[in-house]
């Protein structure tokens, strides 16, 4: 019993040794368990920091990237509005158009002013709408280029045609003229002429005087010259005679006639039938009252105008 008694504090004490020894170790375990877990957050953590600074930093390059291209873009619409107002033609149509896209244009660069660079949707939306856009205005200036060469060329026709219908006129007006000039030359060459006018006083006797007191009538001849291209036929030849007071001697009615334009009356006349030779003719004129002395002045007429003058003086 004392053996066992003995004995008893040692086996307690060695159980008592025994837990601690075991809430040691159990304590040991939990802070390297701790240690473990904190340094496994502190590596999460500096991760998580890392991809979270690089997401940042990568946003940050794209807002940069995206803002430059914005920039770039508001730059490239401003050129291509330059570059539109340049554009213009003589084509209303195509003005019209032109104009329609020039409002495109500057609505295009009021809606990238509004929109943020972070947009990336838009902002490429809005690159794609340029390049349309510059598309288009190459197009515009294709036709443009096409117009102003087909004006140059159709200019240069109208030149060319201009020219040749100035000359076809200088031709037309110097033909005209030469013509004109033939004209004046064949009518000129086809006037009747007349030579050998004579006036000699008849008395009653129907002989030649010269005595106022014993003529009868006034006798004047002539002749009128052969010409093969004047107008054969019929023609009247008148005669005008002025008495010495230099009045014109007519009949109790007057009678007219046309020479050159220009109405005259006429003292006494006679119808020729004239066929292009030389023929002579002879017309006459008598009045009621007796001849006066002095000079009596004749004018010879056809239609066409003065053929000559004589004169006679009476005693």
């Amino acid at each position: 019993m004392e053996d066992i008694n003995k004995k008893a504090p040692d086996n307690v004490a060695g159980r008592e040794k025994t837990g601690m020894a075991g809430a040691g170790i159990d304590k040991g375990d939990n802070n390297r368990r701790l240690k473990v877990t904190v340094i496994v957050l502190a590596v999460v953590a500096a991760v998580l920091a890392v991809v979270f600074a690089y997401i940042w930093y990568d946003r940050q390059q794209m807002i940069n990237d995206l803002t430059v291209d914005k920039e770039n873009l508001t730059n490239e619409l401003i050129a291509l509005q330059g570059e539109y107002s340049q554009l213009s033609s003589d084509n209303d149509s195509l003005n019209v158009q032109l104009d329609r896209e020039r409002e495109k244009v500057d609505q295009l660069l009021v809606r990238i002013k509004e929109t943020d660079a972070a947009n990336r949707t838009k902002i490429r939306q809005y690159e794609k709408e340029l390049g349309t856009l510059r598309a288009i205005m190459k197009h515009y200036i294709f036709q443009i280029d096409s117009l102003n060469t087909l004006n140059l060329a159709l200019r240069k026709d109208a030149e060319q045609a201009r020219m040749e219908a100035k000359k076809s006129k200088e031709r037309y007006d110097e033909l005209s003229k030469t013509t004109d000039e033939y004209a004046k030359l064949v009518e000129q060459g086809s006037e009747i002429k007349a030579r050998g006018i004579n006036v000699v006083g008849i008395n009653a006797s129907n002989k030649e005087t010269d005595r106022s007191s014993r003529i009868k009538k006034l006798r004047t001849c002539l002749s009128l010259i052969e010409n093969s291209i004047a107008p054969k036929g019929l023609m009247t030849v008148y005669v005008r005679i002025k008495g010495p007071d230099g009045v014109l001697l007519t009949s109790e009615q007057q009678r007219i006639f046309e020479a050159g334009g220009e109405q005259l009356v006429y003292t006494e006349s006679r119808e020729v039938d004239y066929q292009g030779e030389e023929v002579e003719v002879c017309i006459y004129y008598s009045q009621e009252q007796k001849f006066v002395k002095g000079v009596y002045t004749v004018e010879v007429y056809t239609a066409s105008g003065l053929l000559g003058t004589g004169d006679i003086l009476l005693r």
